[in-house]
């Protein structure tokens, strides 16, 4: 795939814009190493200098602040929108002031957006590709809807392609909240297994290609499922990674037990269940999975760790 990066860069030098350069943004960029004239737009201007060194250009913004994003119009080709939603309320505003902005001087080719697949809802298990209809339980989940709503609807007013990655559990060992042996390691019990979810994930070095390869190959106003190959239950998920790192196994409780353990966000991940379809973003995008489950990435990262 780096070569598909390099015969880019050879026709023309790209320009990417990255909004919301944290942990996957930064693993684009390391992707990258220097192909594409990449510009990162952060809201900490502490935090310029570690962009900087990371090979992109650092843009200071607040999507909260739509006279901060003036220099965003008509600057890179294509953009990776990796920016969270604001924390309240149904709809998604930094969306609408990022689109404002980019639409000043024209618009870039291609856009990229990473939601979630929390938009679907409770799901009662059931495996599906991106045709089925979203149905979100919470406020966290109508701001994604309404931001993939925005931004399709731009893409087809501005004649911009616009791709949706619906993204599930992120994780990585070397990713700052993404080590699933820290909830192991802290004893956090699991549901037994009549009362428990299907859950889905994807680690943060496929996400990165994914996101590349969406820029370069994604369809116009196409949703994909930027999620692994695993189907697994989140207590054999967790039970998994206790046996692999040599940690306790983790206690099963029930169901009616569960809110005396975990916070109310926790308890909304407990009450959806679903299995993703994932064809899209293989065939498509013709992503080849590094980790296809997450017994690979745990496998390697903990024989690295001790090295093994």
């Amino acid at each position: 795939m780096v070569s598909n990066f390099s015969r880019q860069s050879r026709q023309r030098r790209e320009r990417l814009l990255i909004v919301g350069c944290g942990d996957v943004g930064q693993r684009v960029l390391r992707l990258l190493k220097g192909r594409w004239t990449v510009y990162a737009l952060t809201s900490q201007p502490a935090r310029t200098a570690e962009l900087r060194a990371l090979g992109a250009i650092p843009l200071v913004g607040n999507l909260d602040d739509s006279h901060t994003l003036a220099r965003l119009a008509g600057l890179a080709d294509r953009v990776l929108h990796l920016a969270p939603p604001p924390s309240q309320g149904h709809h998604d505003p930094r969306t609408r002031h990022l689109l404002e902005a980019l639409s000043r001087h024209g618009q870039p080719l291609h856009l990229v957006y990473a939601s979630t697949t929390g938009v679907y809802g409770d799901c009662g298990g059931a495996r599906f590709d991106e045709t089925r209809a979203v149905n979100p339980r919470n406020d966290r989940a109508w701001r994604r809807v309404d931001a993939e709503e925005q931004l399709r609807a731009w893409g087809r007013r501005t004649g911009c392609a616009v791709t949706v990655l619906r993204v599930p559990g992120i994780y990585a060992l070397d990713r700052e909240g993404g080590d699933p042996r820290d909830r192991v390691a802290r004893g956090m019990p699991v549901l037994q297994h009549e009362d428990d979810v299907y859950t889905n994930h994807i680690h943060a070095d496929d996400l990165a290609r994914a996101c590349l390869l969406a820029l370069l190959k994604g369809r116009p106003q196409r949703i994909l499922h930027a999620s692994d190959s695993s189907e697994m239950r989140m207590g054999d998920y967790y039970t998994m990674v206790a046996e692999m790192a040599g940690l306790p196994l983790p206690q099963r409780i029930r169901r009616d037990q569960a809110a005396a353990h975990f916070s109310p966000m926790q308890m909304s991940f407990l009450g959806e269940s679903r299995r993703l379809i994932n064809r899209r973003l293989l065939k498509e995008l013709g992503l080849k999975l590094r980790y296809p489950t997450p017994r690979e990435a745990l496998a390697e990262g903990l024989t690295r760790q001790t090295g093994g």
